[in-house]
């Protein structure tokens, strides 16, 4: 028997995680704890000998939720992130200076929420940041000055869900999301020149439309779209003309990155998304670098970071059966030096391989995913686990995964299905899922399972299912509407009622709601048919083992939120557990959080599916 990881080790925070080069290149931020809570850390780069690990400090000092996300100003004293209460997702942009360790709330406003919108070399004093302190649907440019903290209105947004700003923080393109669910992107020569429509792009690409960056000293406009194809691609536009050229793409993926050059911003590598990651170079100049640093390492490179003038590169590698390790690698030498890896102490560990597959749906589409064996065991008639993703329009990949690590590692075969409306497989499979929540996409998971069980890997009586947020709805949706193919189930911070939950988003995030609209369906126009689609609604057929878990919090899942579901368990008198946390939102940033939620978890899989037998 495989040795048993520890829950502490698997939903614990990382050792190190996260590493960012300051522009000039002379130091390294990265989050790793500090009296037991994640923290920003900073060391040195030495010329010669590569960054200076042994001479790390924190320059941060959160005693609560941790930090989990970071970024340089371009003055190379500034580190930035984003930080919110209890998991509002009311977000505040902090500053901590590397020198002093003071902290400072860039935007101490009540009730808003604040993101980082641009840090240029070119403007090392200030940044552009996008706050909904007028509005709550639409976040205003306002340019910060990182010396003073002053605040000043940079533009009124005029409209758009997402923006670009030039290498001179000054704002010259956007998206703008039309009435019927299409974009418009609008560009401008100079900050004082009239927008222009350069771009119409249909409702079908809004999902796969990304802006990137400015190349060409601003003549061009680099994005991502699957405008005109099935498969997202990388486009140059023209901003005068707004004539695109294609500069990537793939005939049976979508692009998922691109490494851009940050002294250019032109493209140098995209990377699309298959069973495992895919490269095209773009730049010849970066062949020879890209061919030495796959020589380090098995697993597939994923770009991080990089110093300003592109001398230097942070590539962390991802694989199925090992959290991602970080290198330094310089581009003029063809020098690396290894960093660290996210979870060392997982070395101690078997960990298990994710093995693809794919299955024919009832309908007949063929539909992708991973499963995951338990490692040295055997592989037929395996209690399994069901762990759907959330989202729902991300995707399973082949990379290390605390979940399914943890579902292999206590003996179960997992199974990970990239159900219709998952990303990366083109906008056709993107846009099969509309309006299907509860309904196409849910039949991908039930029969994932029969697929498996038909392959003789799991034993049909003994099957769970588990997830997150998209995932914790399809959990309950799977108890609910097919209440006799599992024996158990573990719903995580997952919505039961689909007009609540789309209502509750309508007043908090008015501007992102006609995608929910056109993707699962309005809370006014289709009332019934999202209540038919609401595990609620057939609350009354759940007959197997639930767990639930919620953070208080949750600005996601709103209004009667799992206590509707908690009724009906408690009054047919089904077996549950309700765990709800004062101090999270959606998602469980804390790690005692964690491991009392995955602690919870591990017993009550291991009371259903230890014996053989039908479903509840």
């Amino acid at each position: 028997m495989t040795n048993e990881i520890p829950l502490e080790l698997l939903f614990g925070d990382p050792e190190r995680e996260s590493p960012r080069m300051s522009p000039d290149g002379s130091k390294i931020a990265w989050l790793a704890p500090s009296d037991g809570v994640l923290n920003v850390w900073v060391a040195p780069v030495d010329a010669a000998d590569g960054v200076l690990l042994d001479r790390a400090e924190p320059v941060t000092q959160d005693r609560d939720r941790g930090i989990r996300n970071l970024r340089w100003s371009a003055s190379n004293r500034t580190v930035l992130y984003l930080q919110d209460v209890d998991g509002d997702e009311n977000w505040h942009v902090v500053g901590a200076d590397v020198d002093s360790k003071r902290q400072r709330d860039y935007t101490p406003l009540d009730g808003i929420q604040a993101k980082i919108l641009a840090v240029e070399p070119a403007r090392p004093d200030a940044i552009l940041l996008g706050i909904n302190a007028i509005d709550t649907a639409a976040h205003d440019v306002y340019r910060l000055d990182l010396a003073s903290g002053q605040l000043t209105t940079e533009l009124a947004n005029p409209g758009f869900m997402r923006m670009l700003a030039d290498a001179n923080l000054v704002v010259r393109a956007g998206l703008r999301r039309e009435r019927d669910g299409s974009l418009s992107l609008l560009a401008r020569q100079s900050q004082s020149a009239a927008w222009r429509k350069l771009l119409a792009i249909p409702a079908d690409d809004a999902m796969t439309t990304r802006l990137i960056s400015f190349a060409d000293h601003g003549r061009s406009l680099i994005l991502s779209s699957a405008l005109g194809a099935n498969y997202c691609r990388l486009l140059r536009l023209d901003v005068r003309s707004g004539a695109t050229e294609v500069l990537a793409q793939d005939a049976g993926a979508d692009l998922k990155d691109v490494r851009i050059c940050r002294a250019t911003g032109q493209p140098q590598i995209a990377v699309f998304c298959k069973e495992r990651l895919s490269y095209q170079i773009l730049d010849e100049s970066v062949s020879e670098s890209f061919a030495k640093l796959r020589a380090l390492h098995h697993g597939d490179p994923v770009f991080v970071d990089s110093d300003r003038d592109d001398r230097a590169w942070l590539v962390g590698f991802v694989s199925d059966a090992a959290p991602v390790e970080y290198f330094r690698f310089s581009v003029g030498t063809g020098q690396s030096q290894r960093l660290f890896a996210s979870l060392p102490k997982l070395a101690r560990y078997a960990l298990a391989e994710l093995e693809p597959f794919t299955f024919a749906a009832r309908d007949g589409m063929r539909i992708p995913g991973y499963v995951i064996f338990p490692p040295g065991g055997t592989r037929s008639n395996l209690p399994a686990v069901v762990a759907v993703h959330g989202g729902p329009w991300e995707r399973e990949a082949w990379e290390y995964e605390a979940v399914g690590q943890w579902i292999a590692n206590r003996g179960y075969l997992c199974i990970k299905v990239n159900f219709r409306g998952s990303a990366g497989y083109g906008k056709d499979y993107l846009n099969a899922g509309d309006r299907e929540w509860g309904g196409k996409m849910q039949h991908d998971v039930s029969d994932a399972v029969a697929h498996v069980i038909r392959q003789g890997w799991a034993d049909p009586g003994r099957i769970a299912i588990i997830g997150g947020s998209y995932g914790g709805y399809s959990a309950l949706a799977g108890l609910a509407f097919t209440p006799d193919l599992y024996r158990c189930g573990v719903s995580l911070y997952g919505p039961s009622n689909l007009v609540a939950l789309l209502d509750g988003m309508s007043a908090r995030w008015p501007g992102a709601m006609s995608e929910y609209h056109r993707r699962v369906g309005h809370p006014a126009d289709d009332r019934q048919f999202l209540w038919q689609r609401s595990p609620l609604s057939a609350a009354d057929r759940i007959k197997a083992p639930v767990l639930l878990a919620h953070g208080r919090h949750d600005a996601r899942v709103l209004g009667d939120g799992p206590e509707g579901i908690v009724r009906a368990l408690r009054r047919n008198g089904v077996e549950h557990e309700y765990l709800v946390f004062d101090d999270e939102g959606h998602g469980f940033a804390k790690p005692e959080n964690r491991f009392r939620v995955f602690g919870a978890a591990e017993k009550f899989l291991s009371r259903h599916l230890a014996s053989a037998g039908g479903a509840a």
